[in-house]
């Protein structure tokens, strides 16, 4: 990959599948939920490095819609890493100026979460520093359907006319209304798929898969990824 340059274009908007946990611990013989708590030293990791470089927004694919059909046993370990995180590093956000948002069907997290995440992201609503977007229980499929119902019952109700209708109305209908599209997308562990991850914001991403998990991600190979994004051309469909 290129070297990173301090003196190029970073990336306004980063997004991150963060892949590789479990199998991160089976190559250690231990239980997936420690390659899980593993992988909260890369989010914190990755929180440091974006915001000591000036990324505005870094989205972290926590949880997806599918994840659900996992073991309740590591649900429940994944629930209970996030109220970990929430309560012990929310003054780290505090002290970071960073601000947290939230994408996805949150109705079906435990009230736990959803209360602490709603606390959370109420006491970061005006730092102004780097955007922290956590996907949670989310799936591009479903929140593209989501707009779709939204906006047909808009027109229904005779609220928007159908001819109206274009790429830049229909993105404010998504749950990342008002946030830029991601510049670059990374994927760890070497996957080569999407996985139902913001499948409309993508469309005109950079794309940098790397084979690290991500339990084993850090500042540099984060600062690698965006080097191989400040080497390509960008044309957005032109030449």
């Amino acid at each position: 990959m290129a070297a990173f340059d301090p003196e190029k274009e970073i990336p306004h908007h980063i997004a991150i599948i963060m892949d590789g946990n479990g199998r991160w611990a089976k190559d250690r013989g231990k239980p997936r939920r420690e390659g899980h708590r593993a992988g909260a030293v890369s989010v914190e990791t990755a929180l440091e490095t974006c915001g000591e470089i000036g990324v505005q927004y870094l989205t972290l694919y926590a949880f997806s819609s599918e994840n659900w059909k996992r073991p309740k046993s590591e649900v429940n370990a994944l629930m209970g890493l996030l109220a970990h995180f929430l309560k012990e590093k929310t003054p780290t956000l505090m002290k970071n100026n960073i601000r947290l948002q939230v994408i996805g069907q949150i109705d079906r997290l435990p009230e736990k979460n959803r209360l602490g995440l709603q606390k959370t992201i109420e006491k970061t609503a005006d730092n102004d520093g780097l955007t922290l977007v956590v996907a949670l229980s989310y799936g591009s499929r479903e929140e593209i359907v989501g707009a779709t119902r939204t906006l047909m019952e808009k027109a229904k109700r005779g609220e928007i006319d159908p001819a109206d209708l274009d790429t830049e109305t229909f993105s404010r209908y998504l749950d990342t209304a008002g946030m830029p599209d991601p510049d670059l997308l990374i994927r760890t562990s070497g996957e080569y798929r999407i996985s139902n991850f913001l499948l409309w914001q993508i469309s005109y991403s950079e794309i940098v898969i790397t084979r690290t998990f991500w339990p084993d991600f850090r500042r540099q190979h984060l600062l690698d990824a965006i080097g191989e994004y400040q080497s390509r051309q960008r044309r957005f469909g032109g030449i």
